[in-house]
């Protein structure tokens, strides 16, 4: 018999899961998500990617704003649900709403668990030149991201990978991950390992301060910085651009052939010297300005030695 299940999640990564729990047949009583924020010019309400999908589905959608008080536990058992399927849901499940599904509530995670506990796993993966990463799914309990993990896929990180490539590529992979576990659940077969406590690391939330380039490191950590930040919040540096100095996001770049001063820019196809080697720019975004492809921008505005990014 397919589940009854409370699904909880907000962003675009958490909607495949979502549309394939429903195309499996198992019963969504409600979904949970966050609640519409402004946004656009015109700072209209906007709802979160999973609400307009439980919408156009039918489901039922509650946006509290804290889960700790008694009214949202009675509330979230309400739903009678066998069991929560939880993906980048955005708030704290206190241990009263772990609890309340009899068969208990199950997370998504964009890593390969203990490496990257925390907000921003997919990013911090690229970051630090991982050359792979996946998906778990895990029981929750209240620590973060520390609970026994069900199932698993891996998936290769290649240089060429920015975190959007790698968010696009895992979440399908996610959701179909979470169709076999709650398959296993719903048979009574799912097993539990518990993490390791070796390798532990966090993947702390994205502050706008580290992204900034620092043309001083070498050009493969320059690469996967640029990268892991691609397109938000984009990782910059500043040019000389019509006279006067303008910030520039890098969104997508590759190695190449080079050496001089750190930031300095080598050819006339954006070839810029790092530390170590050099990386070719090959998308970019000026400040209130679309992204482009760097032989468009060069067509616009010529950057070329013996310019320099700063």
């Amino acid at each position: 018999m397919p589940l009854r299940l409370i699904f909880m999640g907000t962003p675009d990564f958490a909607v495949p899961t979502l549309l394939e729990l429903v195309a499996h047949g198992h019963e969504i009583a409600a979904v949970y998500t966050r609640a519409p924020k402004p946004a656009g010019r015109g700072m209209k309400l906007q709802l979160s990617p999973v609400e307009q999908e439980a919408r156009r589905l039918g489901i039922p959608v509650l946006t509290p704003t804290t889960l700790k008080t008694p009214e949202a536990l009675d509330e979230f058992r309400a739903h009678n649900a066998e069991a929560a399927v939880v993906v980048a849901y955005g708030m704290i499940l206190p241990q009263a709403i772990l609890d309340a599904p009899p068969l208990g509530c199950f997370n998504l995670h964009g890593s390969l668990l203990p490496r990257w506990r925390g907000a921003a796993p997919i990013n911090r993966a690229i970051m630090a030149g991982d050359a792979e990463t996946g998906v778990m799914v895990m029981k929750m309990d209240v620590g973060l991201d520390t609970g026994d993990v069900a199932m698993a896929e891996r998936l290769a990180i290649s240089d060429a990978m920015t975190a959007s490539d790698l968010h696009d590529a895992l979440a399908p992979l996610g959701a179909d991950l979470m169709v076999r576990a709650m398959g296993g659940l719903e048979r009574g077969g799912l097993q539990l390992t518990k993490q390791s406590e070796q390798g532990v690391t966090y993947a702390a939330k994205i502050e706008k301060a580290e992204a900034r380039i620092d043309w001083k490191r070498p050009a493969r950590e320059v690469l996967r910085h640029i990268h892991g930040l691609s397109p938000f919040p984009g990782a910059w540096c500043e040019a000389a651009l019509d006279g006067e100095q303008a910030r520039i996001k890098i969104l997508r770049c590759e190695p190449a052939k080079g050496a001089g001063a750190p930031g300095d820019v080598l050819d006339e196809q954006l070839t810029i010297a790092c530390g170590d080697g050099a990386i070719k720019i090959l998308e970019l975004q000026r400040a209130g300005k679309a992204p482009m492809k760097a032989a468009d921008f060069l067509r616009g505005t010529p950057l070329k030695p013996p310019a320099r990014l700063g």
